[in-house]
């Protein structure tokens, strides 16, 4: 008798909701905020597709908390004076055929770029180490009144966000941002309890977390986007990480979504960035090892993000139980119906291949990769169909005309 597609059994999460199967839409850079940092109507069309290609769970890119600390420009912002319409309008899209809408709450910390904040904030005053002298600025050190701000400022965009029909939450406590600078040692260097020792320093995304369950309630989904470590010295290690995970479970999150990397060493989108064994590079995903070895003591479900590209390597992650979800998010852009093509062929696959003009420098100068991927979701977003194809020097230049001189200008690394 044939194996069973695992892929497409659902999951019923500690809150009693359930997602129909396996496949999870990871956060992606949409750059689809309007001048007052509210969706525009392509983020309905573009989720609306992924959920006619059967994604059991989507989750939005970076909303921001608060409107004077971006991570981009055109970022959508959740809080006080935003037209709540407009993200009804996106919620309503997204959920169809069953399929979940979580918002992706976070603030970038020290991770915004000087064109967008001039006096960005961290845990310590400690600037980036990169060879981009301008990009970033050195932050401010948080005070604790500041930090209790913030963490208001996370539970009101949660409350908003359950208000407009979003059906779950996951924190951004990954990739540099704010919240992993609070964990990494390395960035925060604080001496009271927000610094220093291990619990102090996960004491922000807890009490982030529990400000957001009082506003929510028990019953509506909590997720944690956590690093399985920095892989750059002195910063937040994979033990660390599986710590932090045990104390979020402990509280009571739902669901933790696996990635690793910050801006200084980006392990999220190159695996040669993080000490990744090549028995699990073999394997597909990036953070699968960190996984297994974590679920071992670990009570709720995990999504594994990052390196996926076959059914089979999707289904084998599951059966093997390293993962309960498969996270997808650049296959998931040139492939929307991935999960009905996984589902029903477990020999397909999905090439991903990083677009480039040819020229190293230049690709880098106008951040081709980032530009080349946004399109794929702005062309969902006008209700057409991705493109493998599609040019590297088109999609700069389509970039150009929607954010005008920003798109020559550092935003991310």
């Amino acid at each position: 008798m044939s194996q069973p597609n695992n892929l497409s059994s659902p999951v019923t999460l500690n809150s009693g909701i359930t997602i129909k199967n396996r496949f999870v839409k990871a956060a992606t850079s949409e750059q689809l905020g309007d001048k007052n940092h509210d969706p525009k109507p392509a983020l309905s069309t573009a989720y609306a597709r992924w959920a006619e290609g059967e994604v059991g769970l989507s989750i939005s890119g970076n909303i921001m908390i608060d409107r004077t600390a971006l991570g981009e420009p055109a970022n959508v912002v959740l809080d006080e004076d935003s037209d709540l319409n407009k993200f009804r309008h996106w919620t309503r899209s997204a959920t169809k055929n069953g399929t979940h809408l979580w918002a992706q709450l976070n603030h970038p910390g020290k991770q915004s770029p000087s064109v967008l904040s001039k006096n960005p904030v961290a845990p310590s005053a400690i600037p980036l180490e990169l060879d981009m002298k301008g990009v970033f600025n050195t932050p401010k050190a948080l005070t604790e009144d500041e930090i209790w701000v913030l963490i208001d400022k996370f539970s009101h965009a949660a409350k908003l966000a359950k208000s407009v029909g979003f059906t779950g939450i996951q924190i951004h406590a990954a990739h540099g941002y704010l919240i992993s600078q609070f964990h990494s040692a390395k960035h925060n260097q604080r001496n009271d309890q927000w610094g220093g020792s291990l619990e102090n320093r996960m004491r922000f995304v807890l009490e982030v977390y529990k400000a957001i369950r009082k506003e929510v309630g028990d019953t509506y989904p909590i997720a944690v986007k956590l690093n399985a470590g920095d892989f750059i010295s002195g910063g937040f290690s994979e033990e660390e990480s599986m710590q932090v995970a045990q104390s979020l479970a402990d509280a009571g999150v739902d669901l933790i979504e696996v990635s690793g990397g910050t801006y200084e060493s980006q392990a999220m989108v190159d695996p040669n960035e993080a000490p990744i064994k090549v028995s699990t590079k073999n394997r597909e995903a990036y953070f699968l090892h960190y996984a297994e070895a974590i679920k071992q003591n670990l009570s709720i479900p995990l999504i594994v993000t990052g390196g996926f590209r076959t059914a089979q390597g999707m289904l084998d992650a599951i059966n093997t139980g390293a993962t309960d979800f498969i996270g997808l998010a650049r296959p998931l852009m040139l492939y929307p119906d991935l999960p009905i093509q996984a589902m029903n062929d477990k020999q397909a696959t999905f090439d991903v291949k990083r677009p480039t003009t040819g020229f190293k420098k230049i690709d880098k100068t106008l951040m081709v990769d980032l530009a080349w991927w946004e399109e794929q979701i702005h062309l969902m977003g006008k209700g057409q169909e991705p493109q493998i194809n599609f040019s590297p020097w088109l999609a700069v230049w389509r970039n150009f005309l929607r954010i005008g001189a920003m798109a020559f200008k550092q935003r991310r690394v």
